[in-house]
C-alpha cells in the first residue's frame, strides 16, 4: 500500500499532498437522487447494506459525481453488535433496533455470528476494484462506547441514559460489553483492510454524553486498545478517531489513543484545536453541516475560516458531522470547487 498517488492517504500519514483533500461524512446517501432511486428499487436500508453490489454502487456514487478524494464504505456502525449475536432491524421512521437489549439480557447469552461480516468485506472488494487510483478508500466502525449505548438500550436513546446508568451500577458487566465490542472491532477493521480499504475511521458519535472520568474509561481506554491491536496487525494503515462532542477532552483523546488523525465536530473552535492538539497531528473537519445546507455567503465565510485556521497543519476538509439529506447538490459542488481552488488542486 502506498500513499504516493493518494493525496488523502498522504495527509493521514502526516505528509503534504500538495493540496487539501476533501470527503464528507455520509456523502453516500439520501441527499443524492441516484441513491434514492436505488433504495426505492432495492428496499430498506439493511437490504442495501447486505447487498454487496448495491452497497458498492452507493459507495461509488459520490466519487463519480463530485470526485472526492476519499470514498467511505456504505455500511452501518451496528454491524458489529449484529455479528456479536444481536438481531438488527431498521424500522421506518424509528431508526435501528437491536434485540435482545443488554439492559435486561446477559452478554454471555448471545451467540456470535461472524458470517454476518462477510457481505461487508465483499462490498469492500468490489469498491476497491473500481475506485480511481487517486481515491483513498476509508473503512470504519463504531467505537465501543457508542456501540454499547445501542446494545444496552436496544435502540438510540435520549442522553444515552441506559448505558450510562449501567456503566455506573455495574462497571464490570459493562466493561465486558465494551471489551467484546473492541475485540470484534479489531477483527472487523482488519477484515476490511484485507479486503481493500486504505484507512479506517472510528466513529464515537455519543462520546460527548460522558463525564470526564467516564470518558477516560469508556472512550479513551478502549479506543487506545483498538488502535494498538489494529496497528500490531496493520502498522501502515492510518486510523482516524472521531469522538463527537468531546470538546475540551480532545487533546487527551489525541495523545492517549495515538490515533493518526482526529476528526473535529462543528462545535470545536478551529483556532483552539490548532493550538491545543499535538503539533503536526492531521485534523479532519469541521464545517457545520447546516452551513453547507444554507450555502451562499454563510458557506463561503465558514470555509474560509477553517482553511485559514488550519493552514500549515495536515488537514482533510470535511463536515463536523454527516451531510443533511436536504442539502442541495449545487452547494456540495460549490464546496468542492472552493476547496480545490484554495489549494490549486485538481477540479
Amino acid at each position: 500500500m502506498t500513499s504516493a498517488n493518494k493525496p488523502l492517504l498522504t495527509v493521514l500519514s502526516g505528509g503534504n499532498s500538495g493540496f487539501i483533500p476533501i470527503w464528507l461524512m455520509r456523502q453516500a446517501g439520501r441527499y443524492l437522487p441516484e441513491y434514492r432511486a436505488l433504495r426505492s428499487a432495492k428496499g430498506g436500508f439493511l437490504e442495501l447494506v447486505f447487498d454487496s453490489d448495491a452497497a458498492a454502487e452507493i459507495t461509488l456514487q459520490p466519487i463519480r459525481r463530485f470526485g472526492f478524494d476519499g470514498a467511505i464504505l456504505f455500511s452501518d456502525i451496528l454491524i458489529v453488535p449484529h455479528a456479536l449475536g444481536q438481531d438488527l432491524a431498521f424500522e421506518a421512521g424509528e431508526g435501528p433496533r437491536l434485540s435482545p437489549p443488554l439492559v435486561d439480557t446477559a452478554l454471555a447469552s448471545l451467540e456470535r455470528v461472524q458470517a454476518r461480516l462477510e457481505p461487508i468485506y465483499q462490498t469492500v472488494e468490489k469498491v476497491s476494484a473500481k475506485l480511481p487510483e487517486s481515491t483513498t478508500f476509508l473503512g470504519f466502525a463504531g467505537s465501543p462506547w457508542t456501540v454499547a449505548t445501542y446494545m444496552v438500550a436496544g435502540q438510540g436513546s435520549r442522553e444515552q441514559a441506559a448505558a450510562r446508568d449501567y456503566a455506573y451500577r455495574d462497571p464490570v458487566g459493562f466493561g465486558a460489553i465494551v471489551d467484546a465490542i473492541a475485540e470484534m472491532t479489531v477483527d472487523y477493521l482488519s477484515g476490511q483492510v484485507s479486503a481493500g480499504v486504505d484507512a479506517v475511521q472510528l466513529f464515537d458519535s455519543w462520546s460527548g454524553s460522558l463525564a470526564p472520568i467516564e470518558f477516560e474509561r469508556w472512550v479513551i481506554a478502549p479506543t487506545a486498545r483498538i488502535v494498538a491491536d489494529f496497528k500490531a496487525r496493520h502498522p501502515g494503515v492510518p486510523v482516524i478517531g472521531f469522538p463527537k462532542g468531546a470538546g475540551g477532552k480532545l487533546p487527551a483523546y489525541a495523545r492517549e489513543t495515538e490515533v493518526d488523525a482526529i476528526g473535529l465536530d462543528e462545535t470545536v473552535d478551529p483556532a483552539w484545536a490548532a493550538a491545543e492538539l499535538p503539533r503536526g497531528l492531521p485534523v479532519q473537519g469541521n464545517l457545520d453541516p447546516l452551513a453547507l445546507l444554507a450555502g451562499g455567503e454563510a458557506l463561503e465565510r465558514a470555509v474560509a475560516h477553517i482553511l485559514s485556521t488550519f493552514e500549515g497543519r495536515p488537514h482533510i476538509f470535511n463536515l463536523g458531522h454527516g451531510i443533511i439529506k436536504e442539502t442541495p447538490i449545487a452547494h456540495v459542488e460549490r464546496l468542492v470547487a472552493m476547496i480545490r481552488g484554495s489549494s490549486g488542486g485538481r477540479v
